[in-house]
């Protein structure tokens, strides 16, 4: 009988019999997938637990934008923190953002416990009480669009009392060719949802008159995912008074307009607001301080814009440079609620921020309308924080303002930790070596 052949080759495996092989054909087989990186290690596929070189290049180039774009917006070492990822390049940078968005439906489950919580429940009684309070006269909003018709209508004076004197060539208008592209770029922004932005729109704060073009992309048409995308841009490459000048002038009124229209903020719209916060400075300036100084601020603004004081990190000095301000403003109801969540936010702060707090509560004295229970709280958080940096005098000053506004439930709390607690003025040199 002849041998069996064996395959071609030295080190081939002999032919198997013709049963086996028609039971091993007649087996399913498990189709390797391509591209899609190695088996997990100790999986039931057996594969060799390794990357091809494809695809380790692109993790490793995509790690590098990562970190690339971490040190853009938060300076070198910065660590990779996967929720703020996607921070925006520097303008004429060839990377895109690849930020991966939360969607509407998580977000709405999550809850007050979430980043978002949803619609805000505001009590009908305090919101009268904010409302005895409010300015009634308040003054006129100012927008982007209005600033920019003020200068243009400057110039123009301008260049016609100097032509009236000299034959001289008039002002410089922007080149149609710019308009047409920026005309473009807002009809993008008018409906965009997700995806890359326009290269022109990147480079407007690197612009010296980057609020005209701005205006010439109509920020009130923007979508609300538009002005997130915005904000990050604009809070990452303008300095802290530009930025100033986009929360106030353009962010704040479309946020304002937003609750108003809707009775809580779009998600998009609220993640603006906390992106803002990354200069802490700008955001106190060009959106709490004037929101507080309109006197119009309503219940369910300082609600849902307070939150993200409750969420976010903020630097003391920030914090108490606002508290200082706040405390020293006229009142309007709204005040109560941003500073009892600036004190609970337990700041070790300098004395003349407390001193100032306390003389906000005691210029009340003399006030004859019914206080709101918001001005009850603010009162006796800042009885529970800081008690024991408050001198005697100070405690029997706040001590005798209850006997003339009290709370049945609140003030009693109020009393007993005042009377209950140390006073700096009996611990030495301490305070004033804090100063």
């Amino acid at each position: 009988m002849p041998k069996a052949r064996r395959a071609r080759g030295s080190g081939a495996a002999p032919a198997l019999p013709l049963a086996e092989q028609i039971l091993q054909d007649a087996a399913p087989r498990v189709r390797e997938r391509r591209g899609a990186g190695a088996e997990e290690p100790g999986g039931d596929g057996g594969g060799d637990g390794f990357v091809d070189a494809r695809l380790s290049r692109r993790i490793l180039e995509q790690a590098r934008r990562q970190q690339e774009e971490l040190e853009a917006e938060h300076g070198p070492g910065a660590p990779a923190a996967p929720r703020q990822r996607g921070a925006v390049l520097a303008p004429g940078s060839d990377s895109e953002d690849d930020e991966e968005w939360p969607s509407l439906e998580k977000a709405a489950a999550a809850g007050p416990s979430g980043d978002y919580g949803g619609e805000v429940e505001v009590d009908p009684e305090d919101e009268k009480a904010i409302e005895m309070f409010m300015n009634k006269n308040p003054p006129l909003r100012r927008t982007l669009a209005d600033i920019i018709m003020e200068k243009i209508t400057e110039k123009q004076t301008e260049v016609e009392s100097a032509l009236s004197e000299l034959s001289g060539c008039p002002m410089p208008q922007l080149d149609p060719r710019v308009l047409e592209v920026y005309r473009g770029v807002r009809e993008v922004l008018s409906k965009y949802r997700s995806g890359k932005l326009p290269k022109a729109f990147k480079i407007i704060p690197a612009l010296s008159n980057w609020e005209q073009i701005l205006y010439i992309t109509e920020p009130e048409t923007w979508t609300a995912a538009a002005m997130y995308q915005a904000t990050r841009i604009f809070s990452s490459n303008l300095k802290e008074r530009m930025a100033q000048r986009f929360y106030n002038l353009v962010l704040l009124p479309r946020i304002r307009d937003d609750i108003a229209e809707y009775k809580r903020l779009n998600f998009h719209l609220y993640m603006a607001l906390k992106k803002a916060l990354f200069k802490p400075a700008a955001w106190f300036k060009g959106i709490l301080i004037p929101l507080c100084e309109s006197g119009t601020c309503t219940l369910r603004e300082a609600i849902i814009i307070g939150s993200i004081l409750t969420k976010c990190s903020i630097p003391v000095l920030h914090s108490s440079a606002a508290l200082l301000k706040l405390a020293e403003m006229q009142y309007s109801g709204a005040n109560s609620i941003f500073l009892r969540l600036l004190i609970d936010k337990k700041y070790a702060l300098p004395f003349r921020v407390l001193d100032a707090l306390v003389f906000h509560f005691l210029a009340f004295r003399s006030e004859q309308r019914l206080l709101p229970v918001l001005w009850h709280q603010s009162l006796l958080a800042l009885a529970q924080r800081y008690k024991e940096d408050l001198s005697s005098e100070q405690k029997e000053a706040l001590l005798e303002l209850l006997k003339f506004h009290s709370h049945p439930q609140i003030s009693p709390e109020i009393r007993r930790e005042l009377m209950n607690s140390k006073t700096r003025d009996v611990e030495g040199e301490q305070p004033a070596a804090m100063e």
